[in-house]
């Protein structure tokens, strides 16, 4: 069964693929978190939330990741 519509979905609407060429990979990595945090700013304004609401969200889940964040050690054997 396919979908003969020619309306976006809700990817193609909120999400932006970040452009693969000619950067490094500090600035590929910085880039995808930048595009991906304003598709989530863009689809939590246009479902009804205020600024202080869509940074309070934002903040926290980034505070989550980063405190839960336990890098693996390498292996010796490695």
């Amino acid at each position: 069964m396919s979908e003969s519509s020619s309306e976006p979905t809700d990817h193609e609407l909120f999400v932006t693929e970040f452009p693969k060429g000619n950067f490094g990979i500090v600035d590929y990595l910085q880039g995808r978190v930048h595009f991906a945090l304003m598709d989530q700013m863009k689809l939590m304004h246009k479902s009804g939330m205020n600024q202080e609401q869509i940074k309070e969200a934002i903040i926290k889940t980034v505070t989550e990741i980063v405190e839960n964040f336990e890098p693996k050690k390498e292996s010796e054997s490695a």
